[in-house]
Order: structure tokens, then sequence, then C-alpha cells
């Protein structure tokens, strides 16, 4: 009875152990691959393909050969909100330059982004996610900037909001090379 008793505690133990490795390798897998998808500076900016504001889909390579800046924002985000007209300052200021702002909105509504489309003066593409492209950036901070090279290749990676000095003197080093 004894022999019997010890045997099935030693193989709880095993069931156990292995219960608890494979928790633990699916877990640090899982972390791994996360991270190692999340683009960075260096990195080439992920394809993608949304509808804008305007009923045009918008793709990123449509901007190849042009600086850009992709601005994940939402209007219930007040840093969004506050660095909304500077962005919008250094887009007016650098019209003509190969350079264009590309803002992508966090799955509001259309009538909720045209009403602060419309009320703050925003000229630049709008255009309209479901969370597929954030997903696939590793958006997790509103806002989130990203400013990429003519080539699509990620020159900086910004998380929270941007004074105008910040953005004029990246878009300064991004238009320079």
């Amino acid at each position: 009875m004894m022999r019997v008793m010890n045997r099935n505690k030693a193989v709880q133990i095993i069931i156990l152990l292995a219960v608890l490795a494979v928790g633990g390798i699916t877990i640090a897998s899982g972390a791994f691959s996360a991270n190692s998808s999340v683009p960075k500076a260096g990195d080439m900016a992920p394809e993608f393909t949304l509808a804008g504001l305007d009923g045009a889909d918008h793709s990123l390579s449509d901007y190849r050969g042009k600086a850009v800046m992709i601005n994940f924002w939402g209007s219930f985000c007040p840093p969004c909100v506050r660095e909304m007209p500077a962005i919008q300052k250094q887009y007016e200021k650098t019209a003509g330059a190969d350079f264009t702002v590309l803002g992508i909105n966090l799955d509001e509504s259309v009538v909720t982004v045209k009403s602060f489309i419309n009320q703050h003066g925003v000229t630049f593409p709008i255009l309209l996610d479901k969370d597929t492209v954030r997903e696939r950036y590793g958006v997790t901070a509103f806002p989130t900037t990203f400013f990429l090279d003519k080539k699509g290749k990620i020159m900086v990676r910004h998380e929270g909001e941007m004074s105008e000095d910040f953005i004029k003197a990246t878009l300064a080093k991004l238009l320079a090379d």
C-alpha cells in the first residue's frame, strides 16, 4: 500500500513539473515573439492599406520616395489632442518637400474623426484603423509616432506627446538625409 502511494505521489510531481515546464516555455516564447515583431528604429515599416477620410485607400508604399510621419492618435487622448496643432504646423511648413504626415485614427467613428479634424483644421491625410495596423506596429501607448525615411525605414519611434520643437528637429534630421 505504501509503495502505491509513493508511486502516485511521484507521478503527480512529474505531471506538475511537466505542466510548469510547458507553461514556462509557452509564456517565454510568447514574450519573445511579441517583442521581436514590434518594429523599431532601423526596421522597415510594415506595409499597410487603410481607408482615408477622403474616401480613398492609402497604402504606405504610395508614399515611397517621401519621408513620412505616421501618427497613431485618438480624440479621446489628451496628449494626442495637444500635439495635433504642432503636427499640423510642421506639415504646413514642409509643404512641397518630400514629406507627408499620415494620421492613423484609433478605431473611432467617422463622425467623431471628421468633427475633430474640422474643429482643429487638420489637412494631412487621416486614415481609419480598426486596430489591425496599430497591432502590427506594436502601438500600446497613445500617441505613438513613427518617422520614416524616404525608403520606408523607421528612423524614430516616439511614444507619448511630442513638442513642436521635437517634431521640427526630427524632421530637420529626416529631411537632411
